[in-house]
């Protein structure tokens, strides 16, 4: 009956590999394997970083693509960026992070994380300029979603942004255990832990960086907080860790929508339904339905 069902997991998950609306252009790849397999030092992933985008009436603040540890733009957002750029939005994406020659091999995020914040904020300022907007909205994964918590508090970025969503954000922490997952998963990851990784060691339980984080509260006022998790995430646990307190938080749970979804921290960015709960966090007068099908670990659908 085990093999049966996986066999009928995989099936399903190939089907909704690589799916595109009619009327765009960029195919949206719904598979781990495939979009991780796009590391790249400078790459941009599809349908982002066209600085002669414009934002229009129905989608007016530009989206920035903040990946996560040991990742980069180019491997975290083969499926959300061309999602969101089918859909009408201006997408940007940014590698931040690069620490002890990592970003040279397209390991991004293990520098610390006040100057990553710092990365953000000055790419933020030039999707502003660029677009003419007056704000953006932040969409993250693990540190991603976490990271830009700290521009928003410390670094004036809340008055620049309207909303910020994560996607399995570390937003309390997460364990040494949690941190060797995602250091094995990533070729050469391994070699970038340790004294190589203060982001590593910042977003252990208990750091202090993130009793600076978390000082005072979640949130900061003027910003709409999403968070969307899952219950089978190994990276950042207990799985509940990731959720946000405040009056201008939204937490999901992707189990409450859809029992058959068995994605962990890693098949977050591919995972169809996220993605569909990200479109809907962004654009909340028109929320999205997504379809309750089998989603893979690591793997998405």
């Amino acid at each position: 009956m085990r093999r049966t069902l996986a066999v009928l997991l995989l099936a399903l998950s190939a089907l909704a590999l690589v799916t595109a609306p009619a009327s765009a252009d960029l195919p949206v790849v719904y598979s781990g394997a495939y979009g991780y397999a796009h590391v790249s030092p400078t790459a941009s992933p599809p349908g982002a970083n066209d600085w002669g985008c414009k934002p229009s009436a129905a989608h007016p603040r530009p989206v920035v693509l903040v990946h996560g540890t040991f990742a980069d733009m180019s491997d975290n957002w083969q499926a959300l960026s061309p999602l969101l750029k089918n859909n009408g939005w201006c997408v940007f994406a940014l590698n931040y992070g690069s620490y002890a020659g990592s970003g040279a091999v397209g390991i991004y995020g293990t520098g610390e994380i006040r100057n990553s914040a710092e990365e953000l904020s000055a790419f933020v300022d030039k999707v502003l300029a660029a677009t003419g907007a007056s704000q953006v909205d932040l969409v993250g994964h693990s540190q991603g979603g976490m990271m830009p918590r700290y521009y928003l508090k410390f670094l004036g970025g809340a008055a620049k942004t309207h909303a910020l969503v994560g996607l399995s954000p570390s937003s309390h922490g997460t364990t040494v255990d949690g941190i060797g997952i995602l250091a094995r998963f990533f070729p050469g990851g391994e070699q970038f832990t340790g004294a190589l990784c203060p982001a590593c060691e910042e977003q252990i339980v208990g750091s202090s960086f993130l009793a600076e984080l978390n000082g005072g509260g979640d949130t900061v006022p003027g910003v709409e907080y999403t968070v969307i998790q899952t219950r089978y995430d190994q990276v950042v646990t207990p799985y509940t860790s990731a959720f946000l307190s405040g009056s201008n938080v939204k937490n999901v749970l992707l189990q409450d929508q859809c029992v058959l979804d068995l994605g962990d921290h890693l098949s977050m960015p591919y995972d169809h339904i996220a993605d569909a709960d990200v479109l809907t966090a962004l654009d909340p007068l028109h929320p999205r339905h997504p379809l309750c099908t089998p989603i893979l670990p690591t793997e998405g659908g």
